[in-house]
């Protein structure tokens, strides 16, 4: 187990969505908490194992080992399964919210996450007293929520233009794999920078992958619906911060 800096809450974040880990990880460390992240269950139960967190937040979707199958194993390891896990999802409906609780997760919350869920989460699960002993807080204003929502939207497309040449690659390679994981992180960047049509969108490229017979056309097409509507997010965003 590995020693990190003393007096400091430590808190793992497992998610593929690189937007959804930079956020969490910003805000956690305003509470000056010491922040692991990962991308997949995998490498979330090593961390886990590693560094002992206090706090786990996990999302379920992932297209290597899910969290679901990282759920089920931190709760069968005695030196784990007391962490308290908050599990990060764009499914909550009721059987879904319950065949998660039953596996051991302590609660669910949606996407896209706002600051005021996130804590009273924490607050229910942990107590008040847990970020709160984390250290000092940073006062926020009133503006804030905005500012993070156009952060995380920042994030998004500093990094988009990455995403979006693996998936013209991918097309012109026809390589499912690699555009399989690219949509499925799409979507779930749709949720979290407040975009639903993205995530729509993003989910019925996934989905029409996961069939044994699809058209490559439409997939192409769909692409250049999301390339547009990042486009527009761009245009938007870069007149609000002007």
């Amino acid at each position: 187990m590995k020693n990190l800096e003393e007096n400091k809450t430590t808190i793992l974040i497992v998610d593929d969505s690189d937007v959804v880990r930079h956020s969490l990880k910003n805000f956690f460390e305003s509470y000056n908490c010491e922040v692991i992240t990962c991308s997949d269950g995998l490498d979330g139960i090593q961390k886990a194992t590693e560094y002992n967190p206090k706090l786990i937040f996990l999302d379920l979707m992932m297209p290597k080992v899910d969290g679901l199958k990282m759920l089920q194993t931190i709760k069968g390891m005695d030196a784990l399964k007391a962490v308290p896990v908050i599990v990060i999802s764009a499914n909550t409906d009721r059987r879904n919210v319950l065949s998660v609780l039953e596996i051991g997760a302590d609660r669910i919350i949606s996407k896209p996450l706002r600051k005021e869920i996130i804590i009273k989460s924490i607050n229910e699960v942990c107590g008040t007293e847990f970020l709160i002993n984390a250290s000092k807080m940073v006062e926020f204003s009133d503006s804030d929520s905005e500012d993070i929502k156009q952060h995380l939207i920042l994030t998004f497309l500093n990094s988009f233009e990455v995403k979006k040449a693996a998936v013209l690659t991918a097309i012109e390679r026809k390589d499912r794999d690699t555009l399989r994981a690219v949509m499925h992180e799409l979507k779930g960047n749709g949720g979290t920078i407040g975009y639903p049509q993205l995530s729509f969108i993003s989910d019925s490229v996934e989905k029409a992958l996961n069939t044994m017979s699809f058209d490559w056309t439409f997939i192409q097409q769909k692409c250049e619906q999301i390339f547009s509507i990042v486009l527009d997010i761009n245009n938007v965003h870069r007149e609000v911060i002007q």
